[in-house]
């Protein structure tokens, strides 16, 4: 696949965002969603970004792709506000897109597009390779989001390296838990002991706590008993097309809707899945 075709995918509407939910696992509220990038391709069907956004992280294209993303997004979310959900939305924001040196300035003029006050409900995932770049870049620039009412969230959090390091040195607002480790929490003593200690940090540099890949009711379970409360993950929604979200919302009854035997018995199904 070329780099023109992927401009052309852009040119031509041939983007779409799915949105995958991030609820609270203890009340069943759902606080928001995450903006995906999907590429409907007319001959290939759905396209995941893994197969196209490597081929332009390195280029201008990235930070387009990126502006396309950030508008779209906010639109559904002034939408879905206007008709009475409180939810916010979250957006991965790739390293070359933070490095424009207009990028919060951009971001200004998406946001101002919006009779709406969506700031405060609108959040920047990265992940910490992208933190890592230039430290101190990265740094002011998320105080810059910070003053416009934007927040920021470390993204697949622990896979990357001097973490501690980085996150003193970070304005960081959230910390996701990478699924790797939450997937396998239940079988591997030092997985667990690598989600509490991220649920620890969080709550040592006053930071929400996300946990990734959440797909059975046992996860959820052990991921309130050590603290985290949010959950997001296949197991409690795939993501799903815009004009299905509002309905999923109002639909949602949470984890725990089911008998605790009913869940008991879905665990070991879900976990093997």
């Amino acid at each position: 696949m070329a780099i023109g075709r992927v401009q052309e995918a852009l040119d031509k509407g041939e983007f779409v965002l799915f949105y995958q939910p991030k609820v609270d696992m203890k009340s069943g509220r759902v606080l928001g969603f995450e903006a995906l990038l999907r590429w409907e391709h007319p001959q290939q069907g759905l396209v995941a970004p893994l197969q196209f956004l490597p081929l332009i992280e390195n280029t201008g294209l990235s930070a387009r792709v990126g502006d396309w993303v950030f508008a779209q997004a906010l639109e559904h979310l002034a939408s879905w506000r206007r008709d009475g959900l409180d939810i916010s939305v979250s957006v991965n924001v790739a390293a070359r897109h933070l490095q424009e040196p207009d990028f919060t300035q951009r971001l200004s003029e998406l946001l101002a597009r919006h009779a709406e006050a969506l700031a405060p409900h609108f959040e920047l995932e990265m992940l910490e390779t992208a933190a890592h770049a230039d430290i101190d870049a990265t740094s002011a620039l998320m105080a810059r989001c910070h003053q416009i009412g934007v927040r920021f969230a470390l993204d697949d959090f622990g896979t990357g390296y001097s973490t501690l390091t980085y996150l003193k040195r970070l304005p960081v607002d959230v910390l996701k838990i990478d699924r790797s480790f939450v997937h396998q929490m239940l079988d591997d003593s030092q997985d667990r002991a690598i989600v509490e200690g991220v649920i620890g940090l969080a709550r040592t540099f006053g930071c929400t706590v996300v946990a990734e890949g959440v797909e059975s009711p046992a996860q959820a379970r052990t991921l309130l008993e050590l603290g985290c409360e949010i959950g997001q993950g296949t197991g409690i929604a795939a993501p799903m097309p815009a004009g299905q979200v509002a309905n999923w919302v109002r639909d949602y009854r949470g984890m725990f809707a089911l008998a605790p035997a009913a869940l008991d018995a879905e665990a070991p199904k879900a976990r093997g899945a």
